[in-house]
């Protein structure tokens, strides 16, 4: 069994143990339920945009403890003030650290800014459950789900107003899964079976993607010369959390960043 299918075995048992103590109903009636919700693809289009989607994560099945010290409001809140355009945060416990309560805080904090609930969606609960908390955007894993699910889930994100990511790790992954009711394509570039890196991925994989989806690349991504280079190539948006976050000030580490992106003139506009 891969760590990936431990996560998504332990994820169902979870969402059954959420949805028998929080109904469906409950859900709706949060009071962040109802929220207009930002746009995640204006944000990254807008002039001037760094694309960085900036990401709180304390832990990870392969680096093990990356941050156990930074409070999520202070770190989201520098974030934004840095120039993230977006917010990712954790929502996966057991192997990432993080907690229902860290988005809602994210979200009380950056009223504006639009947030992913980071999470390894399964089921179309945890939608409602992201609507609640106040998340704007999800993420749908290919890896771990089928082209059938994730058309049923982005269409019903987007039922609730909220936009969808799809990550995705290789071609095939890319062509199975690929619909119109995503509204984000990530390219994630760490090997789920070696849990290595490589940005090489997102350049083989960035002319597979029509331009008419905000193309985002994930992990690996630790300085301004590596953003250039996928930026040229094609994308529009840059996931990053380990680099910020194994720093004892995170939104320092982006800060410093986004002056060597508009050193190097490629942060305005981006």
């Amino acid at each position: 069994m891969t760590i990936l299918d431990h996560i998504i075995a332990q994820k169902k048992v979870e969402v059954a143990r959420r949805r028998a103590t929080v109904s469906e109903r409950a859900l709706e009636n949060y009071p962040l339920f109802g929220r207009t919700v930002n746009s995640a693809v204006a944000a990254i289009r807008a002039t001037n945009s760094t694309g960085i989607i900036a990401e709180f994560k304390r832990k990870s099945p392969s680096k093990g403890l990356i941050n156990g010290a930074a409070d999520v409001t202070e770190t989201t809140r520098g974030y934004v003030q840095a120039g993230a355009a977006c917010l990712s945060v954790l929502t996966d416990e057991p192997f990432f650290g993080g907690t229902p309560a860290d988005l809602q805080a994210a979200r009380q904090a950056n009223p504006h800014t639009p947030i992913l609930r980071k999470d390894f969606v399964i089921d179309s609960y945890q939608l409602l459950e992201a609507k609640a908390w106040g998340a704007d955007l999800i993420l749908l894993i290919a890896a771990c789900l089928s082209a059938t699910e994730v058309a049923d889930l982005s269409r019903f994100a987007h039922e609730l107003g909220m936009q969808v990511i799809l990550e995705v790790h290789d071609a095939d992954e890319l062509e199975q899964t690929l619909c119109d009711t995503v509204d984000l394509v990530g390219v994630n570039n760490r090997n789920l079976k070696t849990f290595e890196t490589s940005v090489e991925t997102s350049i083989q994989l960035v002319d597979r993607i029509p331009a008419s989806f905000v193309r985002v690349t994930e992990s690996g991504l630790y300085d301004a010369a590596t953003m250039l280079r996928l930026r040229e190539a094609g994308y529009d948006a840059f996931l990053i959390g380990e680099a910020f976050m194994k720093t004892a000030a995170p939104d320092a580490a982006l800060s410093a960043l986004v002056g060597e992106l508009k050193e190097q003139k490629i942060a305005n506009p981006f």
